[in-house]
């Protein structure tokens, strides 16, 4: 594999390792409906500030949200919208996986 097409595929692992978590791929969902802020979450998901600005710095670190501090708080939203388009794909990977084996118990 070329060192360049390397680095790729390992830039990608990082960010589906970033995403391949419960928690944040809610919080993903989330702010596809806007902005918000990390108490809007606490409240949402129930951990406590610090697990979801955990959750949060690292979906920052590679890109797939961004930060805005207003007076005390800070504000997230997506960077990158796209990135839905890829919650779209796994679940149609889902639903065919389900209509499979749904086939097969028929």
């Amino acid at each position: 594999m070329a060192v360049k097409n390397s680095e790729l595929i390992e830039a990608k692992a990082k960010i589906l390792k970033a995403m391949g978590h419960p928690t944040r791929l809610f919080i993903i969902e989330e702010l596809a409906h806007g902005e918000k802020c990390v108490c809007e979450f606490v409240d949402l998901v129930g951990h406590d500030f610090s697990t979801i600005s955990k959750h949060l710095s690292i979906l920052k670190q590679v890109g797939i949200v961004v930060d805005e501090k207003r007076g005390q708080q800070v504000y997230y939203r997506l960077k990158v919208p796209c990135v839905l388009n890829f919650m779209g794909c796994i679940e149609a990977v889902i639903k065919s996986e389900a209509d499979c084996r749904m086939k097969m118990i028929a």
